[in-house]
């Protein structure tokens, strides 16, 4: 048995999932690997070269404890709620051409491909869909280790496409494209601190949205204007302003894209200009960009990208960049000459697949 699952680019709504705003996101053609052969035993045998690591699960543990950041253990657990026990022994070989802490969700993909895998093997007492495997993926990463992070990465890169998912409704989501031409993505080689930096700038944005609360019960930053970003300042403490306006700006920045990627004919031009529009909200006011981060965003703009933005919590990682194909190759030099480790051009993916 062999399961993939792909990458995936935010395009619009970073450290928004985990305020119950929506994000707009893309699988992409960098995927993970995972491939299974019985091996006879009572036991899941993981080979994980890219990190030169390998793990034996026997078949009966159930992780009632554990490990922080134990995702596949934590899957297990999830899974064995929903009638999906292992009942036989598995060779398991998983490799991946997803850059490693770069903001791209590789430990996202390879969690995603492990539920696949797992629910292939061994069953479970409902169907197995995209919404259900990305449903669990969320389970195991973000609420049995109680991390700070949202859905946009396990639904994302379980259903695939461009993805507009509405998180404050479990399950609800809306495929508005299949491809996105002339999206380009930076590798700064500049690893991250995901749960430092969610956990940090979404304390502050949750400290500032109460304070706004406080004052006025009714306040709902879903159906926020932009006009009440300097309405409510003054309930705001001087420090939690800039989250405040990042989280409502960016809020709106999203539905301006929702309704560009709708149109009968993307307006390229457009969206670039959204997505650097956001780039700046998190880099002016959130701050979780890097000196060599801005220098490669201010590098693809001036080769003639439409627009260019970071990806992910922040702090290094990639920036991803829009341009027409034919300008795709001078982006990527200009990217490369700015100090990035790598740079390519990437495509719309599928979500995760199995091929028996």
């Amino acid at each position: 048995m062999t399961i993939t699952a792909p990458g995936r680019v935010c395009l619009f709504g970073d450290h928004q999932d985990y305020l119950k705003l929506p994000v707009i996101a893309c699988a992409i053609n960098k995927r993970v690997l995972l491939s299974a052969t019985k091996n006879n035993t009572n036991t899941l045998h993981l080979f994980m070269p890219d990190i030169h690591k390998e793990r034996i699960i026997a078949n009966n543990e159930s992780f009632e404890y554990l490990e922080p950041g134990d995702h596949l253990g934590a899957a297990i657990k999830v899974l064995r709620r929903y009638g999906c026990i292992p009942s036989e022994g598995y060779n398991i070989t998983v490799q991946s051409d997803i850059p490693i802490n770069a903001g791209l969700s590789s430990s996202s993909a390879i969690l995603v491909a492990w539920i696949h895998f797992l629910l292939k093997a061994f069953g479970c007492d409902r169907p197995i869909t995209e919404q259900f495997i990305a449903q669990i993926a969320y389970e195991a990463e973000v609420k049995e280790h109680n991390s700070p992070g949202g859905r946009m990465d396990q639904y994302t890169i379980a259903i695939g496409d461009v993805l507009y998912l509405n998180t404050r409704e479990e399950d609800s989501f809306e495929r508005i494209g299949t491809q996105l031409e002339g999206l380009v993505v930076g590798v700064s080689g500049i690893g991250k601190n995901t749960t430092g930096v969610l956990g940090s700038v979404r304390a502050n944005a949750e400290k500032a949205i109460a304070q706004v609360q406080t004052k006025d019960p009714s306040f709902d930053l879903y159906t926020a204007k932009r006009t009440q970003i300097q309405q409510y300042a003054p309930t705001i403490s001087e420090a939690l302003h800039p989250y405040f306006y990042a989280a409502l700006e960016n809020h709106c920045i999203t539905l301006e894209a929702l309704e560009a990627f709708k149109k009968d004919t993307i307006d390229y031009r457009l969206i670039g200009k959204l997505m650097y529009q956001h780039h700046c909200v998190l880099r002016d006011q959130l701050r979780i960009t890097v000196p060599l981060i801005d220098i490669m965003i201010d590098a693809a703009m001036e080769a003639g990208a439409y627009g260019a933005k970071i990806v992910g919590s922040g702090m290094g990682g990639c920036i991803t960049a829009l341009t027409t194909n034919k300008n795709q190759e001078k982006v990527i030099q200009a990217i490369k000459q700015a100090g990035a480790q790598d740079a390519y051009v990437v495509k719309v993916a599928k979500g995760t697949q199995c091929h028996d």
